[in-house]
């Protein structure tokens, strides 16, 4: 089979487009043909070193896809070759073929198709864990949302609207706030220098918003910080792009909560990863939840794909589609 590997940590240099090992089913496990894979921001940090360091070079690269089961190892009862399904993380997604764990599959309904179970996986259930678990989402509750016209502030906008919030979305251009507004959100602040804070308290009257949903690095952080109005909720998230300067805990405002969001607590077990993806599933069956335009780059073109998530110049979700599909 074709697979993207990364050799050693780095620039785009790094990845290449080669033949791979077919993989092999063992007990437990399901052999899925990839659909579609997609691209995180993950996978930047996985491809410059930052996580998977334990894991030896080369490796395949990719964690996210949906796809068709092709074979199944020992002990496997839920599912049979022929049934499409989904995942979130499964190391070796930039590939035609994938081993994962039947445990961490979950069953994709026939009214999805392939690209939009791919797309929603890990920043759908990012956003579900983000607007109705780390910070339950109130009606009337004013939310801030960085990078509202990225996959994940597109489906985090919605998610908030469909619990009764306000959302104050953040984007650097003219163009994302036209894609922003189109999903919903209520006002659209321009702004590349982190210079948002008195614009959003006066949207909120001088209270300041309920909740931050900031991944944005450590140039919106004390933007953020002077947003939240008495006792909000700070959702932090994001590391690749990096962390703030140490707090003092004992200088944090307005009896803030400040806290690192790390969608795995929200799925920590098989169960409520498919009762999370099918609440997904059933959002975006019923047109609540509109996963919007993607973009499809062929599997050999990763490189690429990362290299324009990385410039933060994207909307929308990213996919790799291997060659045939």
């Amino acid at each position: 089979m074709k697979a993207v590997v990364m050799n050693r940590p780095g620039d785009r240099d790094v990845m290449a487009y080669v033949a791979w090992p077919d993989p092999q089913p063992g007990p437990g496990e399901v052999l899925v043909t990839v659909a579609a894979a997609g691209v995180n921001f993950m996978d930047l940090g996985v491809r410059q070193g930052k996580a998977w360091t334990e894991t030896p070079d080369p490796k395949v690269m990719g964690v996210e896809g949906a796809g068709t089961v092709r074979a199944v190892g020992a002990g496997v009862t839920e599912f049979a070759p022929g049934d499409r399904v989904a995942w979130v993380y499964a190391p070796g997604s930039y590939a035609e073929q994938v081993v994962i764990p039947a445990a961490s599959v979950v069953p994709v309904p026939s009214g999805i198709d392939d690209e939009t179970a791919a797309s929603v996986m890990m920043q759908g259930l990012t956003a579900s864990h983000f607007a109705t678990d780390f910070y339950p989402v109130q009606p009337g509750d004013v939310a801030l949302v960085h990078a509202a016209a990225g996959g994940l502030g597109l489906l985090l906008t919605q998610i908030i609207k469909l619990r009764g919030g306000t959302v104050i979305g953040r984007v650097s251009s003219a163009e994302k706030a036209v894609v922003a507004r189109a999903a919903g959100a209520d006002h659209v602040i321009i702004d590349t220098a982190g210079q948002f804070a008195q614009q959003v308290r006066a949207l909120t009257g001088g209270i300041g918003v309920a909740v931050v949903y900031d991944g944005s690095g450590p140039v919106t952080f004390q933007g953020s910080l002077d947003a939240l109005r008495a006792s909000g909720t700070f959702c932090w998230y994001g590391p690749v792009l990096g962390a703030p300067e140490a707090i003092e805990i004992m200088s944090l405002p307005r009896s803030i909560k400040l806290g690192y969001a790390v969608f795995s607590d929200h799925i920590p077990t098989p169960a409520l990863l498919r009762q999370h993806a099918a609440q997904l599933f059933d959002w975006i069956a019923r047109g609540q939840l509109k996963v919007q335009a993607t973009t499809a780059y062929p599997l050999k073109e990763a490189a690429q794909a990362l290299a324009d998530i990385e410039s933060r110049k994207t909307t929308g979700k990213l996919l790799l589609v291997p060659a045939g599909r």
